[in-house]
């Protein structure tokens, strides 16, 4: 292994280092938790946290782009499933539940986020759109939805999600009364 192999895996793992203990702090103190803090959790020199994150704000973006690209892989996924042949209401419901894992996982540090004025991107918010239009096409045309369903009011569900602050039985009742209302008159006879 080359010299410069070796310090750009270190780098790598310092990066790994550095947010998975701002990721642990900022859910257990929300924003006011301090850089140097976040080293020490680390394990590393506050020095090594700047040179990755200069600021607080680029770690909390680091931090919601990967969140960020949890979430869009998931409806990703979920688009593709329904473009193959998938139902739609079936793949809304998986990529709802996992979505509300993943929002339940993080939900002090998007709070943390929201409270230090990070927003989504438009490129970020037109690729949520466009998702969940497709998933409100392809349940228009199923019949599953009620004609009325506009990936607006996906959107809408989305950020109503419960996270961790509800126990799993009751997110998963959740998440099927959310979507009991979506669904056209006659499937949910």
């Amino acid at each position: 292994m080359s010299a410069e192999h070796r310090l750009r895996a270190d780098a790598a793992r310092n990066r790994e280092s550095i947010l998975g203990a701002a990721r642990t702090l900022f859910a257990a103190q929300g924003a006011s938790v301090g850089m140097d803090e976040i080293a020490r959790e680390a394990g590393l020199a506050v020095g090594t946290l700047y040179r990755h994150f200069p600021t607080k704000q680029d770690l909390l973006n680091a931090i919601a782009a990967e969140l960020a690209d949890r979430i869009f892989g998931a409806l990703d996924e979920t688009v593709a499933r329904i473009d193959a042949g998938g139902d739609a209401m079936r793949e809304l419901t998986v990529l709802t539940e996992r979505v509300s894992v993943a929002a339940g996982e993080d939900r002090t540090i998007k709070a943390a986020m929201s409270r230090l004025g990070l927003e989504a991107s438009p490129e970020q918010q037109h690729r949520a759109v466009s998702g969940l239009a497709r998933i409100v096409e392809a349940g228009h045309a199923q019949g599953a939805f009620h004609p009325d369903v506009t990936p607006a009011d996906l959107i809408a569900m989305m950020h109503t999600l419960p996270g961790d602050d509800l126990p799993e039985p009751a997110r998963r009742r959740w998440v099927r009364l959310m979507l009991r209302g979506l669904a056209a008159p006659e499937v949910t006879d």
